[in-house]
């Protein structure tokens, strides 16, 4: 059932990662999973080569809010900062714990950012690639 060339995942919980791998890889769902602990590493791997790379490095990308170093909402603001071309070719969603209104609302902020609470489902992934990619199936031509 690939969908997606590439998923990353981004959080600082080594428990969540692995959950989250093994339930990607279930589904397949990507041709390949990546899994950073920092944000900014994900933001250097994911968005380096934008100059010269017009193809983006990841088709989805999931990033918890609260992290060490570089938080999910900084992670989010440099995302928003690159060029809608990009933007609209890599899906962000939000993955937390948090379903506090003020971390709802201020994700809200970033129109192309999906936001979802943990842990990560069969369900909310089928959701979100329902909405956010083409995931209907082909129809067969007549003959």
């Amino acid at each position: 059932m690939e969908v997606l060339n590439h998923i990353v995942l981004v959080d600082d919980n080594e428990t969540t990662s692995f959950l989250n791998n093994r339930l990607l890889g279930r589904l397949a769902l990507a041709s390949k999973v990546s899994t950073f602990s920092r944000a900014e590493e994900a933001c250097r791997y994911l968005w380096k080569d934008l100059a010269t790379t017009p193809e983006p490095a990841a088709d989805l990308v999931f990033v918890d809010l609260k992290m060490p170093g570089m938080s999910g909402f900084e992670f989010l603001e440099q995302y928003n900062q690159l060029p809608q071309p990009v933007q609209d070719r890599t899906v962000v969603a939000v993955l937390t714990t948090s379903m506090h209104a003020a971390d709802t609302a201020r994700v809200a902020q970033y129109p192309n950012v999906e936001y979802l609470t943990k842990p990560l489902t069969e369900e909310k992934l089928q959701r979100l690639l329902a909405k956010r990619f083409d995931t209907s199936p082909k129809p067969v031509p007549a003959k």
